[in-house]
């Protein structure tokens, strides 16, 4: 993999991370979700969706899951933080305001993520399962990294 294409995953990772972590982070709020049905935090969310925790990060303010799996998380502002794979670090960008659609093993239509790929900053349109690898879709590459490099939610800075 080349070095670009590994941040871009990075990227898409760590949107997915904190956009699953802001839903487990705060109350359900969807009027659609009830019973043993309802996650109860965003960790739950991802879990629930064979995804892992990290891919949020830490500080959900509060969430939205709509039926069909659109979701909104709200950080109490933009968040920055790093993921480091294999020695190489990347950072990742999530605004105060993160969306997708979330579905089993993935996490589309992502909007509010970017992850800085050498001197640009790119958007992460999707996070997808395979195995013990996530794949993270940036604008035009994709990336694999391990899903242990997701297992805890990162602090913001």
């Amino acid at each position: 993999m080349c070095h670009r294409e590994e941040l871009v995953l990075v990227a898409i990772v760590l949107m997915a991370a904190s956009i699953l972590q802001a839903v487990s982070a705060t109350a359900t709020t969807s009027a659609n979700l009830t019973g043993d049905d309802a996650a109860k935090t965003a960790y739950d969310v991802l879990e629930q969706n064979n995804l892992p925790r990290g891919l949020l990060p830490l500080g959900v303010k509060s969430y939205v899951l709509h039926p069909g799996g659109g979701f909104e998380v709200t950080l109490p502002g933009e968040c920055n933080f790093f993921v480091t794979v294999a020695g190489k670090q990347f950072k990742f960008r999530y605004g105060s305001s993160v969306s997708g659609i979330i579905t089993s093993g993935s996490i589309s239509r992502v909007s509010g993520v970017r992850i800085q790929v050498e001197f640009a900053w790119l958007g992460l349109n999707q996070v997808s399962r395979s195995g013990n690898q996530l794949n993270i879709q940036l604008e035009k590459s994709t990336q694999s990294f391990p899903i242990s490099a997701f297992a805890q939610s990162a602090r913001c800075s």
